[in-house]
């Protein structure tokens, strides 16, 4: 497997994006956004997987005006490893309009946890593909670990992981005492392994009462497949539990990133049809979870 970073190619131009096509609800939120900062502020984890992603606040803006988003979360990309001054520097200039989540590492201090919470982050992100080939108690181990540091401030945890170590984990995090969100549906792609039974065991995590799938990464899962193959995922998330579902964007889709973010928007109105589905997906949901009044 070559060791060159992929490379992140521009955005594709704001006026070729889809406009909404149902009426975003007030205060809606995206979930899950990148941004990134001059490559003389912010220093990039050594061997990154990825070239510096074309992906600012400004340009982020720009297209919260474009496809009717309110609000949005910050997650802390690879690429800046567990050094969160882009994210923190980001939350303290924008305020209100957003909410963080950091990566760090298991030895950090209280201080700086606190440090993080006044400026706005609500959650720390957990990146199990590094940790897919350590052993399920060393993953459990680490989790277990992350969820003490982090619970007692009302943080939750956010997973991004392949779909067959969500799968080996679910027993698991039924029992888990914190809320958490598991990215891209849960990243249960058929060419990993995973079954019909093994996204139903998933569904049935969402009657734990802490666990909640997050409505993002279409184009991830899809492939060079259409969304077609990703609607009926989305739509059991839906039906099963709209009160634990969460949307995001993934901007600026690294390595995708000639993706049209409004077409992304729009596929919720598949996803979910009822009105009052797209506003606990986009607004209520995502305040409860961090804790927005």
């Amino acid at each position: 497997m070559s060791e060159e970073p992929l490379l992140s190619l521009p955005l594709r131009a704001l006026e070729t994006l889809s406009r909404p096509t149902f009426q975003m609800p007030s205060g809606g939120w995206d979930t899950h956004v990148h941004v990134f900062g001059p490559p003389d502020r912010y220093a990039h984890v050594d061997k990154p997987h990825y070239t510096l992603p074309d992906g600012t606040l400004g340009q982020y803006r720009s297209l919260m005006r474009q496809v009717g988003i309110e609000k949005f979360v910050l997650v802390q990309p690879s690429y800046y490893g567990t050094d969160n001054s882009c994210l923190l520097d980001t939350l303290i200039d924008v305020g209100d309009l957003a909410r963080g989540v950091v990566m760090i590492e298991p030895e950090i201090s209280e201080a700086e946890l606190d440090r993080f919470h006044r400026c706005g982050v609500r959650a720390v992100r957990l990146d199990l593909f590094k940790r897919a080939r350590e052993s399920l108690a060393a993953i459990k181990s680490y989790i277990t670990e992350m969820a003490a540091r982090v619970g007692p401030r009302g943080w939750h945890l956010q997973f991004y992981a392949p779909g067959y170590v969500v799968r080996d984990l679910i027993q698991f995090f039924r029992k888990l005492q914190i809320d958490f969100v598991i990215d891209h549906m849960g990243y249960m792609l058929e060419e990993d392994g995973l079954r019909t039974e093994d996204f139903a065991a998933l569904l049935d995590l969402l009657g734990s009462g802490r666990c909640y799938l997050k409505l993002s990464g279409a184009y991830r899962i899809a492939k060079h497949r259409g969304y077609e193959i990703v609607e009926p995922i989305a739509k059991a998330i839906v039906e099963r539990a709209p009160d634990r579902a969460v949307w995001g964007s993934d901007w600026p889709h690294i390595s995708y990133s000639d993706r049209d973010t409004g077409e992304l928007v729009n596929l919720l109105e598949r996803w979910a049809p009822s009105e009052s589905a797209r506003r606990k997906i986009l607004v209520d949901n995502p305040r409860r979870l961090f804790g927005v009044p």
